[in-house]
């Protein structure tokens, strides 16, 4: 499970590549604290690297069950924000990893 603030930017590219990557060798989901929208500028860098996340929702984290995880990566420093069934899973991270949404594309290229 990725979660960030909103499930609107950072989340969505990490599930992105995580399903693309780890095809058949992982199951992965997003999420936010709260939902929002797949940001369209985060839409058009991932197609940009051949991948599709159009397919993807902005979902809270409160619709998933923790028990269903085996690993939570945190990606915004929001880890003291979950409830703490979240922070016992089998491998926690929080990451923190640049600022929200943004609308200029470059900022999201590597």
């Amino acid at each position: 499970m990725f979660v960030c603030k909103r499930n609107s930017c950072r989340s969505q590219m990490a599930e992105g590549f995580a399903r693309t990557l780890g095809e058949g060798k992982v199951a992965v989901s997003s999420s936010g604290l709260e939902a929002s929208r797949v940001h369209p500028t985060v839409i058009e860098v991932m197609q940009e690297v051949g991948i599709d996340i159009t397919h993807q929702t902005s979902d809270p984290l409160n619709n998933f069950s923790p028990d269903d995880y085996d690993a939570v990566v945190s990606l915004c420093g929001c880890g003291v924000n979950l409830p703490e069934a979240w922070l016992l899973r089998g491998v926690f991270e929080d990451w923190e990893v640049g600022v929200g949404c943004v609308n200029n594309a470059s900022y999201y290229r590597i």
